[in-house]
């Protein structure tokens, strides 16, 4: 959480810098771009109580679109499938459970950037909503009934959420990220982005006689993707 504030604090303190500067400048000519992306990620799961978890790798892909009008500013939006979910920890075992969630996402965000006319830097931040779509589980255990298992580690460790039925498929949260933009040609360009999205909404209920206070999606991405300057 805490490298997730000063990033935010970073990206907040570039947008104002940005601002700032865009207003001083009396000419400006907008530019518009499309194109798609695609990646991997790390993600997991900020449960309260505390699950014992690793993070569990998966994909995003997605359409891009972005528009800028002053010299270091402007809005990118995006369409992704974006896979998400988490990884049970066994330690000294031969169990294993994972959690795969995936969502369309929609993340609207601020983009400041800068450089030159062969590569520039940018910072993306803003909000982000999504709706899971599908959920898949791999175990090889069985996970309803983990107290029957031989051998199973039950002792001081949560295991309802492995069979738990998610309550609430709409997902919402703060994303930020950074990376750098390679203009090969006057209309294309390429992108290599590292993100971070801390999500703000729980899968699971969270009223005070429910076992999760908080069952929020994390996930670390890193994308490459590809724009067509269309102005």
């Amino acid at each position: 959480m805490k490298p997730f504030i000063r990033l935010l604090t970073a990206a907040a303190a570039c947008i104002i810098i940005a601002s700032a500067t865009a207003t001083a400048q009396r000419k400006y000519e907008p530019h518009f771009a499309i194109g798609g992306k695609a990646g991997v990620t790390m993600s997991s799961m900020a449960f309260s109580p505390d699950v014992e978890q690793s993070m569990v790798q998966g994909f995003t892909f997605g359409a891009v679109a972005r528009y800028t009008e002053e010299k270091f500013f402007g809005l990118i939006a995006e369409l992704n499938v974006d896979q998400r979910g988490w990884k049970e920890t066994f330690d000294e075992t031969h169990f294993s459970y994972q959690r795969r969630l995936t969502y369309i996402q929609l993340p609207v965000m601020t983009h400041i950037y800068f450089g030159s006319d062969r590569m520039k830097g940018f910072v993306n931040l803003g909000p982000s909503v999504g709706y899971m779509i599908s959920e898949s589980i791999s175990s090889n255990f069985d996970y309803r009934n983990p107290g029957a298992v031989e051998g199973f580690p039950i002792a001081n460790r949560h295991v309802n959420q492995m069979s738990m039925d998610i309550k609430n498929r709409f997902d919402y949260g703060i994303t930020a990220g950074a990376g750098v933009e390679f203009i090969i040609r006057k209309k294309h360009s390429v992108m290599l982005e590292g993100r971070y999205y801390y999500g703000l909404g729980n899968i699971f209920p969270s009223n005070k006689r429910d076992e999760f206070s908080a069952s929020r999606g994390t996930s670390i991405q890193v994308t490459l993707g590809y724009l067509f300057h269309l102005k």
